[in-house]
C-alpha cells in the first residue's frame, strides 16, 4: 500500500490595508507609548541651518549614527550661545514622527554647551538633594555677630577677592583683624582644601576666637566657581560653628555654598559690607546714646533736687516741734472718737436687749412652759402603757415557749422515775442489751442529775 501527502487548500486571511498616513500615525503613537516623554541627547551639532521663519533644522550625530532635529523660532531665542557644526552639545526636548514626511526627529526646547549642560546638570541634581536634608534650611543658619573683631577669610592668597575683602573691611571697621586661611579656589582638590580649611578652623576655633568667617572668590565660569558647589564644601560650611558668609563670583553667580551659608554675600566686596557694621554709623550711634544718656541724668537731677527741696521745705525740717503737736492732737482726736464709739455701741446694744426682752414678754414662756409639762406628762404616760402592753405580750410568748422547750427536754422523763444509762466510753444512750459487752462500764443519769457507774459482768 502506498502512502501519499493531501495537500488541501489554504484559505488565505483577508489582511487589512492602511493607508501610508495611517502607518505613519501607527508609527507616532508607538514611539510616544515607547519613548520618554522628555529627554536630554548628548551630540554634535551637524547642518545647522536657521529657517526664514525663525525655526531651525539640524541634525545631532555621533559614531553611532544621526538624528534629525528642528527647533522652533521660540525655543530658538532661549539659547544663549552661538551654534555652530561640529559643536558638542546636550539637546532637552522629546522624539516625535513628522507624518507628512514619514519621518521621525527629534523636537529640541533646550540646547546646551555639553560641559556646562553637564555641570548644570550636577549642579540641580545635588541642590535638590541637599536641600531635601534641610542643609539649606533658615532654622539651622546662625545669626551673625553686630560688632565682629576677629574675621577669618578663606580664600586664595594672590586672587583679588582677599584685597576687596580687606579694603571693605578696614574702610568701615578698622579695629577688626583678620586672618588668612589660603586655599585653591578652582581646579582639581580646591573643593577639598577649601573644606579642610573651614573645619580646621573650627577644631581651633577656642584658640583663634573668630567671631566671623567668610568664604570665597572672585568671579568666573561655572567650571571656576565649580569648588563651591561641591558637596564637601557644603557639608563644612553646614557643620560649621563659626558663623560663614560665601562670597563668590558675581551678583548673578549662585553656587551651594551661596545655599548653604549662614550669609550670602554677591561679592567679596559685599561680604565685608556684611561682615561688619560702619563704624562712622556705630559712633554716631553711640553719640547719640550719649546725648540721651547725659539728658536723661540731667532731668533725673533736676527732678531729685525738686524732690529735695520739697522734703526739706517740710514742716518736720521747719518745725518739728509741730510734728509733736500735731500727733498729740490726732491722738486726743481719736480718743473722742473712740469714747462716742463706745457710748453708741452701748447704747446700741442696750436698744437691742430691750427688744429682745420685749419679745420674750411677750411669749409669756411660763405659760408655754406649763403647756409643754402637760403634753410631756400625756405622752410619758401613754409611752409607759404602751411598753407595759409589750412588755406583757412577750412575756407570755416567751413563757409558751419556754414550756414548749420543757416538753422536749427529755430529761423532763426523769422527774417521772425513768433514767438515762449511756456507754461510758461511747457516749451513746443505751437502748438494747446487745449493745454493751462484758466488762464496759455504763453510767446511769437520775433526775437529780446525779450519775451511777456500773460495769457489766
Amino acid at each position: 500500500m502506498a502512502f501519499g501527502c493531501y495537500n488541501a487548500p489554504m484559505v488565505r486571511k483577508a489582511s487589512k490595508i492602511y493607508s501610508v498616513n495611517q502607518v505613519n500615525t501607527l508609527v507616532k503613537v508607538a514611539l510616544e507609548d515607547g519613548l520618554p516623554s522628555r529627554m536630554i541627547v548628548r551630540g554634535e551639532v551637524s547642518g545647522w541651518r536657521p529657517h526664514s521663519t525663525g525655526h531651525c533644522y539640524f541634525s545631532l550625530k555621533d559614531k553611532g549614527g544621526i538624528l534629525p532635529c528642528v527647533m522652533w523660532k521660540s525655543k530658538v531665542k532661549g539659547v544663549k550661545f552661538a551654534v555652530e557644526d561640529g559643536q558638542s552639545v546636550l539637546a532637552t526636548g522629546y522624539v516625535d514622527v513628522y507624518t507628512p514626511g514619514g519621518k521621525y526627529q527629534f523636537y529640541a526646547d533646550k540646547l546646551e554647551v555639553a560641559g556646562v549642560g553637564e555641570l548644570q546638570l550636577r549642579f540641580e541634581e545635588m541642590v535638590k538633594r541637599l536641600k531635601g536634608e534641610g542643609l539649606f534650611a533658615d532654622e539651622h543658619k546662625q545669626s551673625l555677630p553686630p560688632y565682629p573683631m576677629r574675621i577669618g577669610i578663606v580664600t586664595s592668597g594672590s586672587g583679588a577677592a582677599v584685597r576687596d575683602i580687606a579694603d571693605s573691611v578696614y574702610s568701615r571697621w578698622p579695629c577688626a583683624k583678620l586672618y588668612l586661611y589660603p586655599v585653591a579656589v578652582q581646579g582639581k582638590g580646591a573643593g577639598k582644601e577649601i573644606a579642610n580649611a573651614v573645619n580646621a578652623i573650627n577644631r581651633r576655633n577656642a584658640k583663634l576666637k573668630l567671631d566671623v568667617m567668610i568664604v570665597g572668590r572672585g568671579g568666573g565660569s561655572m567650571e571656576d566657581l565649580w569648588a563651591f558647589n561641591e558637596e564637601v564644601v557644603a557639608r563644612a560650611i553646614f557643620a560649621s560653628a563659626v558663623p560663614v558668609i560665601s562670597a563668590v563670583g558675581h551678583e548673578i553667580d549662585f553656587t551651594i555654598a551661596d545655599f548653604v551659608a549662614d550669609a550670602r554675600a554677591s561679592t567679596p566686596t559685599k561680604a565685608g559690607v556684611i561682615a561688619v557694621p560702619d563704624a562712622d554709623e556705630v559712633l554716631e550711634r553711640l553719640h547719640g546714646a550719649q546725648k540721651r544718656l547725659e539728658g536723661n541724668a540731667e532731668n533725673k537731677v533736676a527732678i531729685c533736687g525738686h524732690e529735695l527741696r520739697a522734703i526739706c521745705g517740710h514742716i518736720a525740717f521747719s518745725r518739728p516741734g509741730m510734728v509733736v503737736v500735731n500727733a498729740v492732737q490726732r491722738v486726743d482726736e481719736a480718743a473722742g472718737r473712740l469714747k462716742n464709739c463706745k457710748k453708741e455701741l452701748i447704747s446700741g446694744y442696750w436698744g437691742h436687749l430691750r427688744g429682745a426682752y420685749e419679745q420674750v414678754r411677750r411669749i409669756e414662756p411660763h405659760r408655754l412652759l406649763g403647756v409643754k409639762k402637760v403634753e410631756m406628762g400625756k405622752a410619758e404616760s401613754d409611752m409607759r402603757k404602751a411598753i407595759g402592753e409589750v412588755l406583757g405580750k412577750n412575756m407570755l410568748q416567751i413563757t409558751a415557749v419556754e414550756n414548749r422547750l420543757a416538753g422536749l427536754d427529755p430529761r423532763g422523763v426523769l422527774n417521772r422515775g425513768y433514767s438515762i444509762t449511756m456507754n461510758e466510753k461511747t457516749g451513746k444512750a443505751i437502748r438494747a442489751a446487745s449493745e454493751v459487752a462484758a466488762g464496759d462500764v455504763v453510767v446511769t443519769e437520775l433526775a437529780s442529775r446525779e450519775k451511777l457507774r456500773s460495769k457489766i459482768v
